[in-house]
C-alpha cells in the first residue's frame, strides 16, 4: 500500500500543500510545475507589462519606461500582491494580515505610507494602484485586446 504524506510550504504571499514523500525527484518534478521550471529562462508570464510598467517576477526586479527601480522588499511585496489580485478590491487588514503577517502590532496607516513611497517610485504608473476610500487599495488595470 502506498502512503502520501502531504506538507504545508509556508511563503510571505501565500502557502501550498507538497508531496513529502514516498516520491522520487524526478516523479516530484513530473507533478509539480514549477519544479519543472526551476533552472530555466523566465518565460513570458514571468514578466508582467502594464505599459511601461515592468515587473520580473523570479528577479523580483520592477523597471518604469525601461529604467530599473529600487524597492524596498516590503514594496515589492505589495506590489506583486496587488498586481496578483488586480482589480480585486483589498482591504488594509487583508493587506497586513497577507504581507506582513498576523503577528504584526503596528497600525493599518502603515500601508498607507508604503502605498505613498510605491507610487512616488512607479511614477505615472501610480495611476494603477487605487485608493478605495474607507476601505483599502486595488490594483486597477483593463487588459488590451
Amino acid at each position: 500500500m502506498l502512503k502520501i504524506r502531504l506538507g504545508v510550504v509556508f511563503s510571505p504571499l501565500k502557502s501550498k500543500f507538497c508531496f513529502l514523500s514516498p516520491f522520487s525527484r524526478s516523479t516530484y518534478t513530473s507533478l509539480n510545475p514549477i519544479a519543472r521550471k526551476k533552472g530555466s529562462v523566465a518565460q513570458e508570464q514571468d514578466v508582467l507589462r502594464f505599459e511601461g510598467l515592468e515587473i520580473n517576477v523570479p528577479a523580483r526586479t520592477v523597471t518604469v519606461d525601461g529604467r530599473r527601480v529600487e524597492l524596498t522588499p516590503k514594496e515589492y511585496e505589495l506590489l506583486f500582491y496587488l498586481v496578483k489580485n488586480k482589480n480585486i478590491a483589498l482591504s488594509r487588514n487583508k493587506l497586513l494580515s497577507d504581507i506582513w503577517g498576523y503577528d504584526f502590532f503596528g497600525d493599518d496607516r502603515t500601508i498607507d505610507t508604503h502605498v505613498k513611497n510605491l507610487r512616488n517610485n512607479l511614477g505615472e504608473y501610480r495611476k494603477f494602484i487605487v485608493t478605495l476610500r474607507g476601505v483599502g487599495y486595488k490594483f486597477e488595470y483593463e487588459d488590451q485586446i
